[in-house]
């Protein structure tokens, strides 16, 4: 297409959807910045032989895709010089976004951030978009009002490998609030060997303090960083000396000069790691009393010699720990945790038995399945920093339900995860998606992976849609595992690339449709001969 000096129709490597983006950009070889740039799907496929390619930064979030101009057959560009004269602005590859505050996030954007990192399941994702903006919605009601909103549990059913755990991952990252994801098969009935259900919540208010700890620690950035830079300073110069004498080397400080230079720190003896170790089953008011004895006996300073650069760290700690009580710190936890706590309770399906499978009460499924009845409805948890009440903390729980079903649960179990939502099975058109849409997609991780060697990975999207007709038929023929399936296909086909990778520098590698079948003949001839054993 020509190049006009205000707009540029360009095409990108997508997945095949129609999109409208705004990027930001620089061309040296114009005039004048250009601000405003459409672009159109074009499915041309990742890798595929193009008369050339050039790689864009991006302003916008676009899944799983570096942009990229495409020339190929039929496409032209006429400009005034080469294409290598294009400046990229912004880098392509975009982090994860800081967790943010609930009143920030809307339940389009929640799911907006989660269809970045996890293709289809709009079900569940609107179910946890709305759950997580009732939590800062209930905070604007009246108090009287506010205490009698409960929160709606949740239960995700669907099978292995659709994004039921991923869901809880990105959930962790992207809400500012107390969250923790716990594994149902790691706790026994109360009274059995084994961790409590109520440890749940205590690992969660430890997560609440370090939670606070952070946000407390910025809000006295500027402070604690002045007087680190003081306390070294008093150790270069000394107390008395001049201020011309402090102003020169606070400006060599600051320059980073003296970063290799060692001077004297004193900090608070540390307790030696493993001196004692408390199983689950402890009182709160027991760990509480045996911490206060052994915080006596390690009290007390010292001073060790480091860099200037391993004192400004240390100097942090000590200062932080002064400025922060854990008197307010625990406070602020504790209410953070009972009236903004997630708790992801994984493979709940775990432990339930089925219904034609009653053999007695079982510590490790029906037990804990009442264990988790009153922390669910709301109880009060003694932990050693204080009670928790867990009335207004969000629950959701997810399991696969291949051998029992959601009503083989407890009856009262079910009636406290009100919101159902299913899950389902990833077709090829899916899978396909998971190697292309997300942004860190699996294809992109081992192309990266291999960069690091100096090689350079081009998968074709024959390749691609192949891989993904491979993994759909055997999760068919032999268990679904659903997208877990693209590892172990994926390992597969590039296993010898990986191996030689070192004496591989600076060569391309192509993987295309006809080296997937190569690879994958074996698993494709193999039959699941299991069902015919007797």
């Amino acid at each position: 297409k020509k190049v006009s000096m205000k707009n540029i129709i360009i095409f990108i490597l997508s997945a095949g959807r129609e999109d409208l983006v705004k990027l930001e950009l620089r061309l040296d070889w114009l005039s004048m910045p250009v601000t405003r740039v459409m672009f159109r799907t074009f499915c041309v496929g990742w890798g595929t032989s193009l008369r050339s390619v050039w790689a864009l930064g991006s302003t916008s979030r676009i899944p799983g895709r570096f942009l990229s101009i495409v020339t190929g057959e039929g496409a032209t560009v006429s400009s005034a010089k080469p294409p290598d004269a294009l400046v990229v602005t912004n880098g392509a590859v975009q982090a994860d976004p800081p967790p943010r505050e609930a009143s920030q996030l809307t339940p389009r954007d929640i799911v907006v951030e989660l269809d970045r990192h996890i293709v289809g399941q709009a079900g569940a994702k609107r179910a946890v978009a709305v759950a997580l903006r009732n939590r800062w919605r209930r905070h604007q009601l009246p108090e009287g009002l506010r205490d009698e909103v409960l929160p709606k549990n949740i239960l995700m059913i669907g099978p292995t490998g659709v994004g039921k755990t991923e869901i809880a991952r990105r959930i962790a990252k992207l809400v500012d609030a107390p969250f923790i994801k716990v594994e149902a098969t790691k706790f026994t009935e109360v009274g059995f060997h084994g961790r409590d259900v109520d440890q749940i919540i205590r690992d969660l208010l430890e997560n609440a303090i370090l939670l606070v700890k952070q946000k407390q620690r910025k809000l006295l950035k500027d402070q604690i960083a002045t007087f680190v830079e003081e306390k070294i300073l008093d150790e270069i110069t000394g107390f008395q000396s001049r201020n011309e004498t402090r102003e020169s080397f606070r400006n060599l400080l600051r320059k980073g000069a003296l970063e290799d230079r060692e001077i004297d720190v004193e900090e608070p003896v540390r307790a030696k790691p493993n001196v004692l170790q408390i199983g689950d089953m402890a009182s709160p008011d027991v760990i509480s009393r045996i911490d206060k004895f052994f915080t006596v006996q390690r009290s007390g300073t010292q001073r060790r010699k480091m860099t200037i650069r391993e004192a400004r760290q240390a100097i942090e700690e000590i200062e932080a720990d002064k400025l922060l009580t854990d008197e307010s710190i625990t406070k602020q936890a504790i209410e953070a945790t009972e009236q903004d706590g997630i708790v992801f309770i994984d493979e709940i399906d775990k432990i339930c038995t089925p219904s034609n499978y009653r053999h007695g009460a079982d510590a490790s499924s029906e037990g804990v399945q009442r264990d988790l009845l009153p922390l669910i409805e709301g109880s009060s948890i003694a932990t050693k920093r204080g009670n928790v009440n867990t009335d207004h903390i969000l629950f959701i729980a997810s399991g696969a339900f291949h051998q029992c079903k959601p009503s083989d649960l407890m009856a009262e179990l079910q009636g406290r995860l009100p919101i159902r939502v299913e899950l389902k099975g990833l077709s090829e058109g899916d899978l396909y998606k998971i190697l292309t849409v997300p942004q860190n997609n699996l294809v992109r991780q081992h192309i990266e992976l291999l960069a690091t060697e100096g090689v350079n990975l081009v998968v074709t999207d024959a390749a691609l849609q192949e891989i993904a007709a491979v993994a759909a038929e055997v999760n068919m023929t032999v268990e679904n595992i659903g997208a877990r399936r693209l590892h172990t296909v994926l390992e597969r086909i590039l296993e010898d690339t990986s191996f030689n990778a070192p004496d591989l520098k600076g060569q391309t590698v192509t993987i295309d449709a006809a080296n997937v079948k190569g690879s994958l003949g074996d698993m494709l001839l193999k039959t699941d001969l299991s069902k015919f054993v007797l």
